[in-house]
């Protein structure tokens, strides 16, 4: 690594600055990225910046799944439920109370973050590990979906329709059709997301979290609060989950029980981490480009295949083939995601 050599007075020996702590490294190249992202709705079209807005959705559904199941090793199958929680919060007080996104967001964070906390301590109380937790992650988010659908609070399976109004307001989280704003929103957020896990990763607590992860026992046996610290990882990755829920809700105006709380929300959450690097800080962010990037060349593909790959046209689920395809690819020759397998790569 690099060090930076400061000048001092004529005679002097001259000193070596210290290189950047890692967390200040990782925080600047974040800075940098969001600051060479700001300028892409401009450039790009319509269509595409769309897809930029639905990769930023997915990086914020990765990011908060990587805290549980990557830096704390709580394999989630249920994402969803935190995800739908943000949504259907988010979008209850905005339809029938008239409340801003902004604290409909917090309120669903909240809520999530609530309800992770409960699932997670009788969990850990139980001690459910390994497949049995992501069963019961899995379970408790099938059941929120059923409740939804079978309740008139909720509005049944119909869901919510969010209003539009009339002006373009920050306020109420909606601008004009293709307005470069939703794109800035969702990368203020996604970047926020970023950073928090990066301060989180550093942190006192965070590095608790992953020595609980390497070995749980050992941990407990040194003085660590395990159940403590298990929980405030469980609620972080649900609070930011649930800003994703309720961004989505805003940005495509409408949400549904399978839309908030379907196994595919979950599977969006996984699959971007899986590709880019379980445990990373960067492996989310590589993953949800490359995700986001592939269902808009599935969609493609459907609408208007090349000649030779006319028998796509109007097929559904190639999507899903195209991730179990990659998923196989990546397992078999970057067992550690692209980011891992090129960080450990880097480190001989």
């Amino acid at each position: 690594m690099s060090t930076i050599t400061i000048a001092g007075p004529a005679g002097a020996e001259k000193v070596k600055a210290p290189p950047l702590r890692p967390q200040n490294r990782q925080l600047a190249i974040l800075a940098v990225l969001v600051l060479v992202a700001i300028p892409l709705p401009l450039i790009l079209p319509p269509a595409q910046g769309a897809v930029a807005v639905r990769i930023l959705i997915f990086l914020l559904m990765a990011v908060g799944w990587n805290i549980m199941s990557g830096f704390g090793g709580m394999f989630s199958f249920g994402h969803a439920a935190y995800f739908g929680l943000g949504a259907y919060t988010s979008a209850y007080l905005l339809v029938k109370h008239n409340v801003s996104p902004w604290i409909g967001m917090v309120a669903g964070m909240a809520v999530a973050a609530a309800a992770a906390v409960l699932i997670g301590y009788f969990s850990f109380r139980y001690k459910l590990q390994g497949a049995y937790f992501a069963l019961a992650t899995f379970a408790f988010a099938e059941m929120l979906r059923l409740i939804v659908t079978s309740s008139a609070f909720a509005n049944k399976a119909v869901g919510f329709t969010v209003p539009l109004i009339p002006d373009s307001s920050l306020w109420m989280l909606q601008f004009e059709a293709d307005s470069p704003a939703y794109f800035w929103v969702a990368l203020v957020l996604a970047g926020a997301a970023v950073a928090i896990s990066i301060v989180f990763l550093h942190s006192r607590a965070g590095k608790y979290v992953t020595a609980i992860r390497d070995d749980e026992l050992a941990a407990a046996s040194l003085g660590t609060p395990v159940m403590r610290h298990k929980l405030m990882a469980v609620a972080l990755s649900a609070a930011i989950t649930a800003v994703a829920g309720a961004f989505y809700t805003q940005y495509y105006l409408f949400v549904n029980p399978e839309l908030g709380f379907g196994s595919a929300v979950s599977i969006q959450a996984i699959v971007p981490v899986v590709i880019g690097g379980i445990g990373t800080i960067w492996g989310p962010v590589v993953g949800a480009i490359i995700v986001g990037s592939l269902t808009d060349v599935t969609a493609t593909l459907l609408r208007t295949p090349p000649e030779f790959l006319g028998f796509l046209q109007g097929r559904s689920g190639l999507d899903v083939v195209l991730y179990a395809v990659l998923l196989i690819l990546i397992v078999r020759l970057l067992p550690k995601g692209i980011v891992g397998t090129i960080a450990a790569r880097w480190r001989r």
